[in-house]
């Protein structure tokens, strides 16, 4: 597994099959970003099977089979739409085109699970909850560093058994590490990626509503910059924002492209969850000068306070879930007003966004 480079950055979980093997299979399109590799990961240890795979790009469909040599290359997107044995279509294309390729595929009668973020414009939202609505589809959303990270997972599993009370605050931090050289051309234009708060701040505002249990919020401010990197002029490589839930649990997340290349992960992601009876402090990726290791979980209550490293002994439930609401038409792993939400507020986020003018 990758972990120096975020966007080829992939968890290997242990297979824990939710189906027979045939009872789920799937299809990948759009390989543009890595985080397709974890997506398709996670299916497949829930017992999905993954039978088409296609691309543009012949080399990506070349090291995706590679990769997953049970799959077979399609000679279009539209073999995979007009295949009535696909039930899911997994993506990770440009973040612009997120959002029409989903509807294109619940159109065409399959549920569609993409890669952060989802969306990059309000009438994409639209669009897509129109599609939800008229087929009757899902609209799955891969938001990794929640759903793909041990100790994010315990963390729901501490509040939800009311551990340290109710959730009044949530901080989250995503650095990230930028290396330019190896993103492609349209990581760099504004229209396309989103804006640094659509794209890696989806997981800080998905996570603060779901630790917050929470089904709506508020952008209370946000702003972003360009501090370092001039050369692409359009490329914001710092973000935060501020909300407030439905329910007056607050959020305050920090977004940014400045990982040093000493540390020893691409990111140094925490989140500090602040309870009326104790807190909880996630090092998801790295313990800094400590351990390599991600999964690091800080507890303190009216009882104790403890570190747990819950590396490998936790799982990703999420894939499980997923498979088996979309076999039983549930809403177990996520519902579809969350991640619509979640999205709806990246793009507010954005949209009011100040810009922060960096000293030259």
């Amino acid at each position: 597994m990758q972990k120096n480079d975020g966007m080829n950055y992939a968890p290997v979980g242990k297979a824990k099959p939710v189906v027979k093997k045939g009872e789920f299979i799937f299809a990948a399109a759009a390989l543009e970003h890595g985080h397709i590799y974890g997506m398709v990961n996670g299916l497949l240890e829930a017992g999905g099977v993954c039978k088409l795979v296609y691309d543009k790009d012949p080399a990506k469909v070349e090291r995706f089979i590679k990769a997953y040599p049970e799959a077979r290359a399609a000679a279009s997107l539209e073999e995979i739409l007009e295949d009535r044995g696909v039930c899911m279509v997994a993506a990770a294309g440009i973040a612009s085109e997120r959002g029409p390729l989903g509807v294109k595929v619940m159109n065409c009668g399959k549920d569609y699970f993409v890669d952060k973020t989802p969306f990059t414009a309000f009438a994409q939202i639209e669009a897509a909850k129109a599609a939800t609505a008229a087929t009757g589809r899902k609209y799955m959303v891969y938001f990794s560093e929640r759903l793909h990270c041990e100790a994010a997972i315990h963390a729901g599993a501490l509040i939800k058994e009311g551990v340290i009370g109710d959730v009044i605050q949530v901080l989250g931090l995503g650095p990230h590490r930028l290396n330019a050289g190896g993103r492609p051309e349209w990581f760099f234009i504004k229209e396309r990626y989103g804006g640094i708060l659509c794209d890696i701040g989806s997981h800080q505002i998905e996570q603060f509503l779901f630790y917050a249990g929470a089904r709506d919020a508020k952008v209370l401010h946000s702003k972003v910059g360009n501090y370092n990197n001039p050369q692409y002029p359009e490329l914001e490589d710092f973000g935060d924002a501020a909300l407030l839930a439905d329910n007056g649990c607050t959020n305050y997340f920090r977004v940014d492209w400045f990982t040093p290349d000493g540390l020893g992960s691409w990111g140094d992601g925490r989140a500090f969850i602040l309870g009326t009876k104790g807190y909880v402090e996630l090092r998801k990726y790295i313990d800094v000068g400590r351990d390599t290791r991600g999964g690091n979980l800080y507890l303190v209550t009216g009882d104790s306070e403890q570190y747990i490293n819950v590396e490998g002994l936790v799982g990703f439930p999420f894939f499980g879930e997923m498979i088996l609401d979309c076999l039983n038409r549930t809403e177990n792993a996520m519902s579809q007003q969350h991640i619509f939400k979640a999205a709806e507020l990246c793009v507010q986020a954005e949209a009011a966004a100040e810009w922060v003018s960096p000293r030259r």
